[in-house]
């Protein structure tokens, strides 16, 4: 995972640097956001291609061995293999410029030139007591040299989880998601399902799934609004779907939805039904109508 990192204005004045190619400089300066917090990465010339130089296809693998050939003739990286029979590479002065706040644990084997030399400094005394080596001395971070290998400990192990919890977070070990299962009954009782609640954006998107093309966008934010009013003033969703329905189907104005919704909630009276008054007709029967009066 690439990192960032510090690159100091002396880097430009460097005499190493002068002495490689300007691609190779370019490859040396994206190593340093690919390497680890040791400065330790492997050495793959199409893989550091893929990540540095993807852009630039006329600068390939080759082109990319070559500098890293430069580079470690330069000694600014040291190229060698590790106890698993993989190459790795080591930018030799990583430790010394790059301050790293909370360096990870050993993704990459020491490099045997320079990372090992540190290992022979925990000498016994005369008194039979071990000597701790200065991070200082060797350019090192304090909170670098903690991850290295301490007395009886293997070379490449892990620092313990509990280190790493305490590092991470400073109120103890994370106990996992603290999210309760929205689909679980809480402690208690049982719980009575929650009401559907539809908001206007629900309604105008059921709305456009339904045309079968997509209405201009003035057209939706129009009838968005009136929706949103219609909710607001406390109709329920269901009559507004139903209004929604009867605009679509007649192809009217988004200002004609607010009748639509009152003709949901107040459909008209059937005909038959009305009290009011009615046309007069000639009966079917008119001596059962009329009697004897005709």
């Amino acid at each position: 995972m690439a990192r960032i990192r510090t690159i100091k204005p002396e880097a430009f004045a460097s005499e190493s640097l002068a002495a490689v190619s300007l691609s190779a400089e370019r490859t040396f300066f994206g190593l340093l956001t690919q390497a680890d917090d040791h400065g330790r990465y492997r050495d793959q010339a199409a893989v550091i291609t893929g990540l540095l130089w993807s852009l630039r296809p006329e600068h390939g693998p080759m082109g990319v061995e070559d500098d890293l050939n430069q580079l470690d003739t330069a000694g600014l990286i040291c190229r060698y293999e590790g106890a698993d029979g993989k190459r790795y590479l080591h930018i030799v002065t990583f430790a010394r410029h790059q301050k790293v706040n909370r360096p990870s644990g050993v993704r990459h084997p020491d490099c045997p030139h320079h990372d090992l030399g540190l290992a022979h400094e925990h000498s016994p005394r005369s008194d039979g007591a071990l000597t701790e080596p200065s991070a200082q001395a060797h350019g090192l971070d304090t909170e670098d040299s903690l991850s290295r290998k301490q007395p009886g400990q293997s070379e490449f192990s892990e620092p313990s989880p509990q280190a790493h919890e305490r590092a991470v977070s400073p109120h103890g070990p994370d106990l996992g998601p603290r999210n309760r299962d929205l689909g679980s009954t809480p402690l208690g009782g049982a719980s009575a399902p929650a009401p559907e609640t539809v908001s206007a954006k629900d309604l105008i998107a059921e709305y456009a799934a339904a045309c079968p093309n997509r209405p201009p966008s003035s057209f939706l934010g129009h009838l968005g609004k009136q929706t949103a009013h219609l909710l607001a003033d406390g109709i329920d969703a269901a009559y507004v779907r139903a209004g929604l329905e009867r605009l679509r189907a007649k192809g009217l104005h988004p200002s004609v939805l607010p009748s639509l919704v009152n003709e949901a909630m107040n459909p008209p009276t059937p005909s038959g039904t009305s009290t009011g008054h009615s046309p007069w007709t000639n009966p079917v029967d008119a001596q059962a109508a009329y009697g004897g009066e005709l």
